[in-house]
């Protein structure tokens, strides 16, 4: 939904005005799912909000080949069981600005780093709490203090990087970069790849290798990492791949990651599943996941959930 200035907008962007030429694009999802969890205790039934959310963004023509652009994200938990709120039931996601022009875009404010970015649409159990590539990889770091860089496409290739700001005088900055080629969601190229590290950023040093292709209705994927602890301790590498099959309205997938790391401290996730699409903003799904734990309890997770985006 686009909105010229308003009342409206003026009411939901408390005081922050905009010219009449600026646009503001509010947009969201709810994500939930039914799901009984086995945390190695026993099964139990819960409903999760696997980050739900809602956001403004826009951006403003300031000259010819020069725009200001801004977002505000949050996540809010739906399934808060405390009818009043919490602290944890709005949280930041991203939020900056910035400009964009020929130069590509730099923002400042809170971000992804370039290495999750250059993730694209591989992981396909995004945003589940259980099957999401966060529980086995580090690097999926949102942060804020940051200078965000994404280049233009030249012959499909784009650079990006970030600068993240430690904010003390005896901490070091972090530096996150990434090279990427293709279209993320596989719909301007039939094979996406990207190669990234993250240097001293939120703990750790990374380097990821991604790369996802379609061949027919089929989408296979696959990743490899290595990462380790900035003092030189859990160092760990591991690899993910995947495969989704799309039928009609239903889309099949199943994927397996798993970390090695020098102290046998291994652990590894499988996940199957299948979205059934009922219109281009609605679907419904259900998942399974089992994770194996070398030094803790195995997990096992079954859930069935429904996605609204607006």
């Amino acid at each position: 939904m686009k909105f010229a200035k308003s009342s409206l907008c003026l009411a939901l962007l408390s005081g922050l005005s905009f010219n009449t030429l600026a646009e503001v694009d509010i947009y969201g999802k709810a994500n939930v799912t039914v799901q009984s969890s086995d945390d190695g205790e026993g099964s139990f039934t819960e409903i999760k909000s696997n980050a739900s959310r809602f956001g403004l963004k826009g951006s403003e023509k300031i000259s010819d080949g020069l725009e200001a652009v801004y977002k505000f994200e949050f996540q809010v938990d739906v399934s808060d069981a405390d009818s009043k709120g919490d602290d944890d039931n709005i949280s930041a996601r991203n939020q900056y600005v910035g400009f964009k022009g020929g130069f590509g875009q730099v923002v400042i404010g809170r971000n992804d780093t370039a290495l999750k970015q250059a993730q694209g649409k591989l992981d396909l159990f995004n945003d589940l709490e259980e099957g999401d590539i966060k529980n086995t990889f580090k690097g999926e770091n949102r942060l804020g203090n940051s200078v965000s860089y994404a280049s233009n496409s030249y012959e499909g290739f784009k650079v990006l990087a970030s600068f993240i700001a430690e904010d003390d005088v005896d901490a070091k900055n972090g530096y996150s970069v990434a090279l990427t080629y293709g279209d993320a969601g596989l719909k301007k190229s039939a094979v996406y790849a990207a190669i990234a590290a993250d240097s001293e950023v939120n703990g750790y040093d990374v380097v990821r290798a991604t790369v996802q292709g379609k061949i027919e209705d089929f989408r296979l994927g696959a990743m490899y990492q290595t990462q380790e602890k900035v003092d030189g301790s859990a160092e760990a590498d591991g690899y993910l791949v995947n495969a989704a099959y799309l039928m009609g309205s239903n889309t099949f997938k199943v994927q397996y990651q798993t970390m090695d790391f020098d102290d046998s401290d291994d652990k590894s996730a499988i996940s199957v599943g299948v979205d059934h699409k009922l219109n281009k903003n609605l679907k419904v799904f259900g998942f399974y996941s089992s994770f194996d734990m070398d030094n803790n309890v195995d997990q096992d997770y079954l859930g069935l959930g429904m996605e609204y985006k607006f």
